[in-house]
């Protein structure tokens, strides 16, 4: 056991809408029985692209005793593309650009790298 930052879903508040699904490239995270869960603690990195993408506020990250991140296993996780996620600008998925998480206008979105600095400049 060591002490690090890991993903903690408030299921009380959880949906199961699956938007923190995606982001977590690692595979950590899954839909199960109506609610998302970590279904694999050392596959969790505790970076939380997830949390900023939740509509409901039930991810928050949290540091505690539980097991290593094993790098090696996240890496053998199946990677699929999301064809839901796309630039909430211009609508390119992550095939063709580049997409990070934001919030903009006290929504949770997908910009890509291209229509980020419009947002930013004006």
């Amino acid at each position: 056991m060591v002490k690090r930052t890991i993903v903690k879903i408030d299921e009380e508040k959880c949906t199961g809408c699956g938007k923190c699904v995606a982001p977590c490239a690692e595979g950590a995270i899954e839909i199960i029985d109506g609610k998302a869960k970590v279904v694999s603690e050392e596959l969790c990195d505790g970076m939380g692209y997830c949390i900023g993408l939740c509509p409901e506020g039930a991810l928050t990250v949290e540091e505690r005793d539980t097991v290593e991140f094993d790098e090696k296993k996240a890496k053998s996780q199946p990677h699929t593309t999301d064809i839901s996620i796309r630039c909430f600008k211009c609508n390119k998925g992550e095939d063709e650009v580049y997409l990070l998480p934001l919030r903009h206008k006290m929504k949770s979105e997908w910009v890509c790298t291209r229509c980020l600095p419009m947002l930013i400049h004006g």
